[in-house]
């Protein structure tokens, strides 16, 4: 297990999403990651994507992946593009997808603990509607991506269930109506947390992540085919085990810190 903690920070990827679809970033962004602008540049050839779709499961560890390179195979097949992070601090679920989705560290965009106010600073999703797209999010119930970007004029889908949630992403994929989809899945996180990072029952989840995005991909890959689509696998935070074989998050060490996003492009065909 690595010791050392990422040097790219995760508020680079938001201004490197709206590079990718030719937007301005958010007010308060960090620069944008030069290695996904660099992989957008070179794929598309000075185009950009019209569509993004990020698929965010919850605390798929960086360390967790090089463990266990079996339960992430339908992943692998998927991807193209390998970007570590160094997620932000503490390092818990709103504090990092609100730095994920605005750019900003979390002293800048107002969540600094475990909690779900509405952020109120720019968001990517507020670029994206200024710009005339139109992004949605789909998750599940009570966790942070229902609470912490709402309020916004874009639509939000909000189950009881992951399997819900994963059977309305493939019916948006399919309807093909939004610009920027954020999908998120609380499973591996939820298990985690009871059973411990490892545990058969939580690699089993880790699988499911793996499965849901490969089948997103292939939905992309046979029925967008008039657009140029950047896919992401986009986890918040790693994860850590605990006494009583069970899992946690939110410290300041390389276990918790260290994630690996993955991404591909689809060319329109």
């Amino acid at each position: 297990m690595s010791e050392k903690i990422n040097p790219n920070s995760l508020d680079t990827l938001c201004a490197a999403l709206c590079y990718a679809m030719g937007i301005e970033a958010p007010e308060k962004a960090a620069a944008p990651s030069p290695e996904l602008c660099r992989y957008v540049d070179e794929k598309l050839q000075g185009k950009k994507v019209d569509r993004i779709v990020m698929y965010n499961p919850d605390a798929v560890a960086q360390w967790i992946e090089d463990k266990y390179p079996q339960f992430i195979a339908e992943l692998t097949k998927n991807k193209e593009l390998d970007l570590p992070f160094c997620t932000v601090m503490p390092s818990v679920t709103p504090v990092c997808f609100g730095t994920m989705y605005t750019g900003a560290q979390p002293k800048v965009h107002g969540i600094e603990k475990y909690e779900k106010p509405v952020i109120k600073i720019d968001t990517i999703f507020d670029a994206l509607i200024r710009a005339g797209k139109k992004p949605v999010i789909v998750s599940q119930e009570d966790c942070s991506l229902s609470k912490i970007f709402l309020e916004r004029d874009m639509d939000y889908f909000i189950y009881p269930t992951v399997e819900e949630a994963n059977a309305k992403a493939a019916e948006l994929l399919l309807k093909d109506e939004y610009d920027f989809y954020v999908f998120y899945n609380t499973n591996y996180d939820y298990v985690m947390h009871k059973n411990g990072p490892e545990s058969p029952i939580t690699l089993g989840e880790l699988r499911m992540n793996s499965y849901s995005y490969a089948t997103f991909a292939h939905m992309i890959e046979h029925h967008w085919q008039k657009h140029n689509t950047l896919l992401g696998f986009a986890m918040d935070h790693g994860c850590h085990e605990i006494d009583g074989d069970c899992g946690a998050h939110g410290l300041d060490m390389p276990e918790d810190l260290n994630i690996r996003h993955h991404y591909k492009i689809f060319t329109a065909r």
